[in-house]
């Protein structure tokens, strides 16, 4: 079956890597991409000034902090980030999000530091 009929199995994707705060690619939706990742411990404060992010936690957990509050996340749950609002996951344990935003959206959005890293692709 071609690839682009195929479904895709996020368990098999998430087996082929073990990089914390790696994001991966796995699907593209018009101008969006679907991301994996595996994050541990704290990210860094950031802001996406222009577009919301969504994360979906598949395993794990996941806590958003955002300035004035925190979201915690339990497996098969997701918030949406508006855009512009300061925000910094963190993950007690190993947790394995999906990320949906549009291409080209920097990790570590306005914040940059050697955390950023381009999306990359799984075979």
């Amino acid at each position: 079956m071609p690839e682009s009929v195929a479904p895709v199995n996020l368990a098999d994707k998430l087996s082929r890597f073990s990089e914390l705060w790696s994001q991966k690619k796995v699907a593209v939706l018009n101008d969006y991409e679907v991301k994996l990742a595996k994050v541990k411990g704290e990210f860094v404060w950031h802001t996406h000034a222009d577009t919301d992010e969504l994360f979906l936690v598949i395993s794990g957990r996941l806590t958003i902090q955002l300035r004035d509050a925190d979201v915690v996340l339990e497996p098969g749950e997701l918030f949406v980030v508006p855009r512009g609002v300061e925000h910094c996951p963190v993950a007690d344990e190993e947790t394995a999000i999906l990320l949906f935003e549009p291409a080209g959206t920097l990790n570590t959005g306005d914040a940059g530091g050697p955390m950023t890293k381009a999306a990359g692709t799984l075979d």
